[in-house]
């Protein structure tokens, strides 16, 4: 066995900053917990340039049960990113507060469960990642102790612990199933006990449908979607930035990852069950978004649409070599416009705190037209308006339904973006009309949230870049698949 710690230093960095956080900052002055953010940025550095070196070393797999392989390696570099990304956008909320260290040393734990996740090939080795991703989380939801904070993370932490039930449940059938846990053995015994006639596979179809109801929690994908509203709109705007994109990221490639190494097609037809999940994602997240006020609930039920058109290329995972690919850059695309969008809501205050409604963002362009030109890039690319990343991720990811022959789920996936155009443009008018008085909340407040302007700015400008360069990118990620 393969026990190398060396091939984990993107995570032992995440780890050990973790660690060194908790342990420095219960020594620090408040006014010096900034230490601490500082040290989660340049673990993400180091992790990043780590994965970078490796990136094109030969698949291998460490303590019999975690793949160093291009697919980890490229999950690793959208996690570490859009953590660096969170990190920036999270400093003006985090400051000076007497919990700050708590909330670097969660979100760097989370992130790592995000990595673990992507690279599991193993069923205890997944449901263990799924909690370090999950359980850090809850408290960072709960960080603010406001009541709408702590109403979210209670929200938050039942349907969690209601989905790790389903998840170790439908684990158990599935060991029941293929009597192992380790993706390529389970996959082996279940194909041999398909061709042998067994009633086997019936069993293993519903331990997987149970495995799917946890992962679809930590992607906030249908039927596990109901918290992500409540916690987009209960908690501050970098805190739902981070919990609707970071495990988001480690629970899809979680899912592509166990569908293609773990469970036979020809055994179970897993690519329509994952296909109607997409299919009821898009659609509710498209359809509930609609007539939202509340700017962080309305991009919360926007996250739950995005999941469905990447569950589209999970759903042709076995049919298309596209679907590898196409997968990752919609993540990568989406991590940054997403985080973006909340970057912005978490610049945007008003006197009575932050910007919470459409109306609050009434004449932005006018009094802070660099903010505003981030936000409609972010939204834009939501919707998946070239030449943003997002535009070619769906290209990608429809191009590779159609390639694995359920082009019916690409037309599906194309009316509801052009659906989902009508409440992006509900919150990009107010942008430019005159503000109800000359003396707008949006004049003099929230000017010096430079750190979260900063990331918005960043993220704009990287959606654009990485559109541009998608080409040069979906060369990288063919490689990863």
């Amino acid at each position: 066995m393969n026990e190398d710690p060396g091939a984990l230093v993107p995570e032992l960095a995440l780890l050990g900053a973790a660690v060194l956080g908790l342990l420095t900052g219960s020594w620090l002055p408040r006014h010096r917990q900034w230490i601490v953010a500082a040290l989660a940025a340049l673990a993400c550095v180091a992790g990043i340039i780590a994965t970078a070196v490796v990136y094109t070393r030969p698949t291998e797999t460490v303590f019999g049960s975690y793949a160093i392989d291009p697919i980890t390696n490229a999950t690793r570099l959208i996690v570490l990113v859009a953590t660096l990304l969170a990190v920036c956008a999270s400093v003006d909320a985090a400051r000076g507060q007497r919990r700050e260290t708590e909330y670097w040393v969660l979100l760097l734990l989370g992130a790592l469960g995000a990595v673990l996740m992507a690279g599991a090939t193993d069923l205890l080795l997944l449901f263990a990642t799924f909690l370090l991703a999950s359980i850090p989380l809850y408290a960072l939801v709960g960080w603010s102790a406001t009541s709408p904070g702590t109403e979210a993370a209670m929200k938050y932490y039942l349907s969690g612990a209601f989905a790790g039930v389903a998840m170790i449940s439908g684990a158990t059938l599935l060991y029941a199933a293929g009597h192992v846990t380790a993706y390529a053995d389970l996959r082996e015994n279940l194909t041999t006990a398909a061709a042998d006639g067994r009633s086997l596979p019936a069993l293993a179809a519903v331990g997987l449908v149970a495995v799917l109801a946890g992962l679809a929690f930590k992607a906030g994908a249908v039927p596990a979607q109901f918290w992500v509203p409540d916690v987009s709109d209960g908690t501050p705007a970098p805190v739902a930035g981070i919990v609707t994109t970071i495990p988001k990221i480690g629970a899809l490639v979680a899912i592509y990852r166990l569908l293609t190494q773990a469970i036979p097609a020809q055994v179970i037809n897993w690519p329509l069950i994952v296909a109607i999940l997409a299919a009821a994602s898009m659609t509710l997240g498209n359809l509930a978004a609609f007539f939202q006020t509340s700017v962080q609930r309305l991009l919360g039920y926007s996250a739950i649409s995005q999941v469905g058109y990447v569950l589209m290329a999970a759903a042709v995972a076995a049919r298309t070599p596209q679907a590898g690919p196409a997968l990752l850059l919609y993540l990568a695309a989406y991590a940054i416009t997403n985080l973006g969008a909340f970057a912005v809501a978490a610049a945007v205050t008003t006197p009575d705190g932050p910007a919470r409604t459409l109306d609050d963002y009434r004449g932005l362009a006018r009094r802070r037209p660099v903010l505003a030109g981030a936000l409609v890039v972010c939204l834009l690319g939501l919707v998946g308006t070239p030449p943003t990343a997002v535009f070619f991720g769906k290209l990608a990811v429809f191009t590779a339904a159609i390639d694995g022959a359920m082009a019916w789920l690409a037309v599906l996936a194309i009316v509801n973006t052009v659906a989902s155009l009508f409440y992006y443009l509900r919150w990009i008018a107010p942008l430019f009309t005159t503000a109800p008085s000359p003396a707008s909340p949006l004049e003099n407040h929230g000017l010096g949230r430079h750190w979260a302007t900063g990331a918005a700015v960043a993220a704009a400008l990287a959606t654009v870049i990485i559109g541009v360069g998608a080409q040069a990118l979906w060369g990288l990620l063919t490689t990863a698949s």
